[in-house]
């Protein structure tokens, strides 16, 4: 396989994960920012933080905008992060590669290509952005659906893969890191899990921590969950094992001389998820954790597109 055409795989599937997570944080977000009895202190400073560049202060003027905000985040194109811009490369991503990828994947990329691209202005005012967030959502898991249904398994579902889980890591650890940063990292904290319930729902989990949790320690059974719970589909050890698996088919059909030195950089990385010592973490230790783990993703990610893709 051409590396450009593996690149292009690679990043179709990334810029929809990252699609993907933009609007399930986002509808969160707006739902419960609803809830003033509860949430009075929620503000759209931690997606702003995540999904833009702006400054502090210029994220001081406009946290509590919901309009201004779901306007920067939904079609803003000055904003790289965008939903509009990322469908926007994820469609010119599909289109170098139509040869590659199933008739029915190519469609529902371009059909949120043109949602995105309708006049979204009044939709995103008042009572219609929770129905138009929500259409997105419901493409975008559509999307998953059909690329899972449809694509045959071969090197470039692997590219495909590898771009879908290094995005769904990369995002757990930053909303995670949000999260805990505002208990400044302190795990024996008192926060039940109404106070979690933005983290757990902004990836899909939890319902399964009311079925899988029982005692009252809640943060540090929500650290659990979306560190080293093997069985949720977005914790940073389930996508590290499934990266791995999708690495070693890759590997497998590239003969290069790269291949030991990148696959012994996974392996520190997924070891020090695997084998950490849960117990030792606390306020001091649990940010550098999440901050070395985020950064060794990226490194990972940049070698792995020097190996494969041939640029740096």
């Amino acid at each position: 396989m051409l590396s450009r055409i593996a690149d292009s795989l690679f990043w179709l599937n990334r810029y929809m994960e990252r699609a993907d997570g933009l609007l399930r944080v986002t509808y969160t977000n707006y739902i419960l920012s609803l809830d003033k009895g509860v949430n009075n202190n929620l503000t759209w400073k931690p997606l702003l933080e995540i999904f833009t560049y702006l400054t502090e202060e210029e994220i001081a003027t406009i946290e509590n905008d919901t309009d201004a905000v779901l306007k920067l985040l939904i079609t803003d194109t000055s904003n790289p992060n965008s939903l509009k811009v990322i469908l926007t490369r994820a469609r010119e991503n599909a289109r170098g590669v139509q040869d590659h990828i199933t008739k029915e994947v190519w469609e529902q990329v371009n059909h949120m290509y043109h949602l995105v691209n309708h006049d979204l202005h009044q939709k995103l005012l008042g009572y219609e952005a929770v129905e138009t967030i929500e259409n997105f959502s419901r493409n975008s898991l559509l999307f998953i659906g059909v690329t899972d249904t449809t694509m045959p398994r071969g090197l470039g579902w692997s590219f495909m893969n590898l771009g879908r889980l290094i995005e769904r890591c990369t995002q757990t650890i930053e909303i995670t890191d949000k999260q805990f940063a505002s208990i400044d990292y302190e795990l024996n904290k008192s926060s039940d899990i109404i106070f979690w319930r933005y983290l757990l729902l902004s990836l899909s989990g939890y319902e399964l921590h009311l079925k899988t949790y029982h005692t009252s320690s809640t943060s540090k059974e929500v650290l659990h969950q979306v560190l080293i719970n093997s069985d949720f589909t977005r914790s940073v050890l389930y996508t590290l094992n499934r990266i791995e698996k999708y690495l070693h088919d890759v590997m497998l059909e590239n003969k290069l001389d790269g291949n030991d030195a990148l696959s012994k950089f996974y392996g520190r990385l997924h070891s020090r998820v695997k084998y950490v010592d849960f117990d030792t973490l606390n306020g001091i230790t649990l940010q550098h954790f999440l901050q070395d783990v985020r950064d060794d993703m990226l490194e990972f990610s940049s070698r792995l597109a020097q190996l494969y893709f041939s640029y740096t």
